[in-house]
C-alpha cells in the first residue's frame, strides 16, 4: 500500500484537514515508510502529487503543511452555497 493510499485513508476517516504530523501520528504503522522521518516522506508524497498531477490530485493543501481531500473541500464549498441560496423556511 502506498504512502498517499494511507494518508487517503486517514483524511476520509477523519474528514478534517490535518498537519502532516497529526496523519503520520493517526497512521502509524500503516504507513509503508521505515525512514525516520517519516514526516518529510508524507510532506514530500503529498507536495509532488500536488504539483505532478494539479487539479487531478485527490489531495489540496487548505494552509501551509494542512492537506486535505479536493472532494471534501468540494462538497463543503457546495453545501455552504446551497445553505446561503436556500432561505429557512420559517414563516
Amino acid at each position: 500500500m502506498s504512502t498517499l493510499h494511507v494518508v487517503e485513508e486517514v483524511l476520509r476517516e477523519r474528514r478534517v484537514p490535518m498537519v502532516v504530523r497529526e496523519i503520520v501520528v493517526v497512521a502509524a504503522e500503516r504507513l509503508p515508510t521505515k525512514s525516520k522521518t517519516p514526516d518529510t516522506v508524507v510532506a514530500r508524497d503529498l507536495a509532488m502529487d500536488i504539483k505532478k498531477r494539479g487539479e487531478a490530485s485527490k489531495f489540496t493543501r487548505v494552509s501551509p503543511g494542512r492537506y486535505t481531500l479536493r472532494e471534501l473541500v468540494q462538497s463543503t464549498v457546495h453545501e455552504s452555497a446551497q445553505a446561503t441560496a436556500s432561505p429557512s423556511s420559517g414563516a
